[in-house]
């Protein structure tokens, strides 16, 4: 694309320098003379500048997102074209995008993921109300301000570059995030939006989308199957209220998802409030919850998982919120029978206190008194009364005030600790006697508190098998991400490990990225499929035997066009110094999309064709509905995909026929035979 820096777009924006390059535009940092602001101009690349359709809707979409305004919403100025170049004016952002963010911290804490999320439906609550589905939410479109605050980018440019969504290259950033109707190429609503919202919320909890493939399509069918792992699953210690809001937002079924970003704010607001509701369909726990079968967005199997893990984590069955009354319940009862108690006593003092007068009178009488009464019946046995265990665990420890639980000696000073995946530091992880055991009351209850997760170190895997270090690394329970690459190696046996990054003894994080060197043996040729040219050039090269090295061309259905199809000989196979290798490099599947050419004039229509890489044949003929030098029709589908330099025949209107002389034979122009020879010879 040209180089537009140093000019004057509309005698008013000098642009300054490149923001950012992406797959239908340049951004760039700009100066506004007239208002004397800097700001960001995005501009069209060339090749779709020249599409007059797409033109027109990008105009006509950019202005309607101008008419948006709302604080998380990136503000769109101006919408123009100067000369060749469309673009739109933008407020510019200083801060970092969301992707930006998550490669350097891996995955955020639910606090912070909670803290974006609501920002971001809030955007998708003013846009929708206004018409405007935005169609490409995914952390590259999400900016972070240095205040916390987050703006979304690209409402505009997104909805018109939906029209041009084919799953290849271009798609690669967003089909990870695209909904199961968009992959479909069906119709897309707001739900279309939020099922993206849960997705960018799975990889903020995360550190990883919940589909990933080899390529575009495989990852678009994942999608429209659905049946994503849970959160929780990968990433111990997301709260299940979260997590049942993710997984409902990204139910692949339209209708099983939030209705409205307003629905699902909703549930998001309560959950801030009371961090540990869960939801079922949008109904608190406290409520009458319905089947798990019924519940939308998940699948039986996934509502027992869901249940299972509740259970797990809270034996019996109560939130905190029904504990805390259910506590307040039995203190309230426990007072009212010590005031009865008290009352009882007092009368039976009384009593007792009379009697005994009223004895003491009646010996002095007569002079001789009854046998001494028997004691009362003691009330030692209300006083050691059984009580029920109350439930400690996943309370932080600082909360719990012994003085809440007077039947019960909760010992907040002399706790044990242990490390836990599954309770944060701070947080009881477990408790004797267990919740819901009747004890004596005035029985001590000591608590096991959780250091959090257990710093591990990578482990030496050096001569390991990769199948063992594989084991050995998952059993560590830290969600590692965990890439394996080839590696030549004299010292090493074949398919054993050679090293490791990081080093064995280092300290390991959750979600870290862990590479291990698989030894290919001495010289083997390595698997070079779907390696760039210069990636695989390189690592030949490292194999320092002195190859030569020979790069082809070839066509490839199922490989993308620059990246490795084969190699002669293949991968494992065994080299020799000085060995000659030929690398096989795709052009892609040699086939090209026909340009809509109907309604433009014949010099853009062949102009078009060309820069297709396409022949053409021009028939002029008479035509009053049309006019003079426009293109009434074409041969191939405009769209479809052809092989490069088919014949294109135009049929271009000559005008109304002239009715003052008689009708003639209508000329017909074509390429000469030396004209296609010669084109068919030119690079298209």
């Amino acid at each position: 694309m040209e180089n537009y820096i140093g000019r004057l777009l509309d005698s008013r924006y000098e642009i300054l320098d490149v923001i950012g390059t992406g797959g239908m535009a340049v951004v760039y940092r700009a100066l506004d003379h007239r208002l004397n602001r800097l700001v960001a101009v995005k501009i069209l690349k060339d090749e779709l500048s020249r599409n007059q359709e797409f033109r027109r809707r990008f105009h006509a979409e950019s202005q309607a997102v101008a008419m948006l305004s709302h604080p998380n919403i990136v503000s769109v100025y101006d919408v123009s074209r100067s000369g060749d170049a469309d673009y739109i004016v933008m407020e510019l952002i200083e801060g970092i995008t969301l992707k930006q963010y998550l490669e350097k911290k891996i995955n955020l804490n639910w606090r912070e993921t909670l803290h974006f999320s609501m920002q971001i439906a809030k955007a998708l609550e003013h846009a929708h109300s206004r018409g405007i589905v935005h169609r490409d939410i995914k952390p590259h479109n999400i900016m972070i301000l240095k205040d916390g605050s987050i703006k979304v980018a690209d409402f505009g440019i997104a909805r018109v570059g939906s029209a041009q969504n084919t799953l290849t290259r271009e798609a690669l950033g967003s089909v990870h995030y695209i909904s199961p109707e968009q992959a479909k190429g069906a119709r897309v609503d707001n739900r279309s939006d939020l099922y993206s919202l849960g997705v960018v919320m799975y990889e903020m909890l995360t550190g990883r989308t919940p589909y990933d493939g080899e390529t575009p399509v495989s990852v678009a069918i994942q999608h429209i199957n659905g049946n994503a792992r849970r959160p929780s699953e990968l990433m111990p210690g997301i709260p299940l209220g979260l997590e049942q809001i993710v997984m409902r937002a990204m139910s692949a079924n339209a209708d099983d998802r939030y209705g409205s970003a307003t629905e699902m704010l909703h549930d998001m607001e309560e959950f801030r409030k009371n961090p540990a509701i869960t939801f079922y369909g949008g109904v608190a726990a406290s409520e009458t919850p319905k089947p798990a079968s019924q519940r939308p967005g998940m699948t039986r199997t996934e509502a027992e998982r869901y249940a299972a893990a509740r259970a797990a984590k809270n034996p019996d069955g109560r939130t905190p919120e029904e504990r805390r009354a259910e506590r307040a319940r039995r203190e309230k009862e426990l007072a009212e029978q010590k005031r009865r108690r008290n009352l009882t006593i007092a009368i039976v003092a009384a009593v007792a206190v009379f009697v005994i007068l009223l004895v003491v009178l009646i010996v002095n009488l007569i002079g001789s008194g009854p046998d001494e009464p028997k004691d009362s019946e003691s009330t030692s046995d209300i006083e050691n009364g059984e009580v029920e265990v109350e439930s400690f665990i996943g309370m932080r420890l600082e909360d719990i005030d012994p003085d809440d639980y007077p039947d019960l000696i909760v010992d907040v000073r002399n706790v044990k600790s242990d490390y836990s995946d599954e309770y944060e530091e701070g947080y009881v992880m477990a408790q004797s006697p267990k919740a819901g055991d009747m004890v004596k009351r005035g029985r001590t209850v000591t608590l096991t508190v959780s250091k959090g997760t257990e710093e591990k170190e990578m482990p030496r895997l050096e001569n390991e098998t990769e199948t063992n270090a594989m084991k050995t690394l998952e059993a560590l329970n830290l969600g590692l991400k965990i890439v394996v690459k080839d590696e030549n190696s004299s010292d090493v046996k074949q398919g054993s490990v050679v090293r490791t990054e990081p080093d064995a003894g280092e300290k390991l994080q959750k979600g870290q990225e862990v590479i291990l060197y698989i030894s290919l043996g001495q010289n083997n040729m390595p698997d070079l499929k779907n390696d760039t040219r210069s990636n695989a050039e390189t690592r030949l090269r490292a194999l320092d035997i002195g190859l030569s090295i020979i790069f082809l061309e070839e066509e490839s259905d199922n490989v993308e066009e620059g990246r490795v199809t084969r190699t002669d000989p293949a991968a494992g196979s065994q080299l020799k110094a000085k060995d000659t290798v030929t690398v096989y490099i795709s052009t892609g599947d040699g086939k090209v999309t026909v340009p809509p050419v109907i309604g433009f004039t014949k010099m853009e229509a062949i102009s078009l064709l060309k820069d297709a890489g396409l022949m053409y044949e021009v028939r002029e003929m008479y035509d009053p509905t049309v006019e003079a030098g426009k293109v009434i029709s074409q041969s191939e589908m405009p769209n479809s995909k052809v092989e490069k330099g088919t014949v294109v025949v135009l049929d271009v209107s000559l005008g109304a026929e002239p009715t003052t002389e008689p009708p003639t034979e209508p000329p017909t122009e074509s390429t000469s035979t030396e004209e296609t020879s010669s084109s068919e010879t030119e690079t298209p």
